[in-house]
């Protein structure tokens, strides 16, 4: 019988995950027999925040990455390097270390091994589907658009130059070309004009994560502002963060804050939209629900099924930061009302080539009132990265907003 199985007592009721809720939550120590083990598929900055949080809860983590002494790798019980493009690989590793939960903290991953080792029984975060959907953008897209219904920018898909040159036609101009599998930006660009298309197409193939050869166009929609909307599917139901403000450049996240004000019409319309879609996702664990705002509408943009940059900013402005509330989910343990005090982030970047990087400032940015510094001990960088991440709060997020700005700048990746 499957490990995972066994681990549930007998005839137990089941919360989203699988796991036994009824009889109470038993976390076991790491290294014994009893270990409670998290099998982390993306060793990042955030898998390495969800790595602490789950230590600090007795939880066994092993971590695996592309490349070796990836963030959560350097503090994880043990790690493993390889292609997580290859299902194989993934299956090995499931098979050898007998996780009872797999978390997907990146997008390039073998979506369909994850699916087929959730069959056999395996815990996947918050579901393989979930997963697989969210990688695709066409998958989620269709979801919410057209099962959902719920309101997006315009949309088509295209599969060829051609295609493309149609479906800007049928958005209009300007408009948005980003890869159906991408993340953190790669990919994308903006088309002002017929003749941008043919770069545009060149750059989203060379971009994408999955190279599925598509790409969504979407029409430009006048908001107000953007947000991402931290969703938590947990034991006793769904819960909502405050809102986070950001600014993302070429779809990179650079700047977020948080609590972002917004009419209670509006924030009641963007709960909804996020937990009809995660709901359809279904699982446990947090989401970051990105949406687009104009007054009181609100327009589903995309969505994670994992911790979010934007919410990086929740280590400082949240009394139970989104990776806290990650793997409070996963556990089944219970997550009370979530406090939020003004709070902003700031990434850190390298704009140098280096496989050797160190940090000078710490000291100077420390000197701010209320800031924090966290460095993701990344072992290289190709000549842009994002290394560490500035936080601050304030008496008004405008002041926690400045403060992290000027933490952020006064840190500085040089090569040794």
């Amino acid at each position: 019988m499957n490990p995972v199985r066994n681990r549930a007592r007998a005839g137990a009721p089941k919360g989203p995950t699988g796991r036994a809720i009824s009889n109470g939550v038993k976390l076991g120590t790491p290294l014994k027999p009893s270990a409670t083990k998290i099998l982390l598929l993306g060793s990042g900055e955030l898998g390495r925040e969800v790595a602490i949080e789950a230590m600090r809860l007795g939880v066994e983590v092993v971590a695996c990455d592309r490349y070796e002494n990836a963030p959560a790798m350097q503090i994880a019980h043990r790690s493993y390097a390889f292609n997580m493009r290859e299902g194989k690989n993934i299956r090995k590793v499931v098979e050898k270390e007998k996780p009872d939960f797999i978390v997907p903290e990146i997008e390039a991953i073998a979506t369909d091994t994850l699916v087929q080792l959730e069959k056999e029984g395996w815990t996947v975060i918050p579901r393989a589907i979930a997963t697989r959907l969210t990688m695709d953008r066409q998958g989620i897209r269709q979801l919410a658009a057209e099962k959902l219904k719920l309101p997006t920018s315009p949309y088509r898909f295209a599969g060829s130059l051609t295609e493309l040159k149609r479906g800007a036609s049928a958005v209009g101009f300007p408009c948005f070309i980003k890869p159906t599998m991408s993340s953190s930006g790669h990919g994308q660009s903006m088309a002002k004009k017929p003749q941008d298309l043919a770069k545009a197409w060149d750059f989203a193939m060379k971009g994408g994560r999955g190279k599925t050869g598509k790409v969504i166009v979407e029409g430009k929609i006048n908001f107000d502002y953007e947000i991402t909307l931290l969703t938590v599917r947990h034991v006793g139901g769904t819960s909502f963060c405050a809102p986070v403000g950001h600014i993302q450049i070429d779809g990179d996240y650079r700047e977020s804050w948080q609590p972002h004000p917004m009419t209670k019409q509006a924030l009641k319309k963007a709960q909804n939209i996020a937990k009809k879609v995660t709901g359809a996702l279904g699982g446990r664990g947090i989401f970051g629900v990105e949406l687009f705002i104009k007054g009181d509408k609100v327009w589903f943009s995309e969505v994670s099924p994992r911790p979010h940059d934007t919410g990086m900013v929740t280590m400082v402005s949240q009394t139970m930061s989104e990776m806290e509330l990650h793997v409070r989910a996963i556990l089944g343990l219970p997550i009370p009302e979530i406090p939020c005090r003004p709070g902003a982030s700031v990434a850190i970047l390298a704009n140098i080539k280096t496989n050797n990087p160190a940090y000078m400032g710490v000291d100077k940015a420390l000197k701010i009132p209320g800031t924090w510094i966290r460095l993701f001990g990344k072992p290289s960088s190709p000549g842009h990265r994002r290394m560490g991440v500035a936080l601050a709060i304030g008496k008004t997020v405008a002041d926690a907003r400045k403060k992290a700005m000027a933490a952020a700048k006064a840190v500085k990746v040089v090569s040794t």
